[in-house]
């Protein structure tokens, strides 16, 4: 399965949550999504995001670039 990939690099919040949510809503559950960001504050949005619908949120740094890999509910 190859997996889907927000780059919302450069975007400040909400939209890198928006884009996640609208993208999340077209895949099946099980399925996994990976955003990338530097918006510090999505760091904090995307977990809670991702708490409050269900889906598991890991999230690693590579540079100043936040990576979200986030598994449907």
């Amino acid at each position: 399965m190859t997996n889907d990939v927000i780059d919302a690099r450069g975007l400040k919040c909400p939209l890198p949550v928006l884009k996640m949510e609208k993208r999340l809503a077209a895949l099946l559950p099980g399925a996994t999504l990976i955003v990338l960001a530097t918006d510090p504050m999505a760091k904090i949005d995307i977990p809670l995001h991702c708490r409050q619908q269900g889906h598991d949120c890991a999230v690693a740094t590579e540079g100043d670039v936040l990576r979200f890999t986030i598994q449907k509910g």
